[in-house]
């Protein structure tokens, strides 16, 4: 009689974490530098019809922009899968958020030092939610103009969220992110369940 495998194949545990930030702060660039596969990206060329709708100070040089969504994949081990999310910048675009959003463990606020005012929307979205985020400072050509710190202070976010200085080009740098966004969810579910009295 033939052996029957009783072994199932494992299904993944998949998890959700959204990459946030202004118009031109490094988004797209942040999913493609990190994704083990080639990641969906819905770039689109800007044309005359975005001027004066699209605020491009600080980013004159930016020729597409994302106008649904990045996606990208990470497999963490057999029982665990990454997947991310980015999420477009322009306020045209934030009535997609909220379905973006839905079951995310946690985020990423992508922050420009020139333009810090763009991070405030996502900063608030996420707050809002209580969904666990991090602030990472993209340097752009190897240079911050801010510490973290002072990023802190500007954004005056409270002492748990993470905030840190990266190289969204750089894969190691982009994947440190990360750990800090699921450090901070590991961090928001222990305190949730000691509230609860450990039930």
């Amino acid at each position: 009689m033939p052996s029957v495998n009783s072994e199932q194949p494992v299904m993944p545990t998949a998890l959700k974490i959204l990459i946030a930030g202004g118009f031109g702060v490094g988004k797209t660039t942040m999913v493609g530098s990190v994704s083990e596969v080639a990641p969906l990206q819905t770039e689109e060329r800007m044309t005359e019809a975005s001027r004066g709708i699209d605020n491009t100070v600080g980013v004159e040089a930016k020729v597409s922009t994302t106008v649904a969504m990045d996606f990208g994949r990470i497999t963490i081990g057999p029982e665990l899968v990454l997947y991310l999310f980015g999420t477009p910048g322009q306020d045209r675009f934030w009535f997609m958020w909220d379905d973006l959003a839905m079951g995310a463990l946690g985020a990423v606020v992508l922050a420009d030092t020139r333009r810090l005012e763009t991070s405030f929307a996502s900063i608030d979205f996420f707050e809002e939610r209580e969904i666990p985020f991090a602030v990472a400072v993209n340097c752009f050509y190897g240079r911050c103009g801010s510490s973290a710190e002072e990023v802190r202070a500007a954004l005056d976010l409270d002492a748990s969220t993470p905030v840190l200085l990266c190289d969204v080009r750089d894969r190691d740098s982009s994947k440190a992110v990360l750990l800090k966004v699921l450090g901070a969810a590991r961090a928001r579910a222990a305190a949730r369940f000691a509230s609860a009295g450990g039930r």
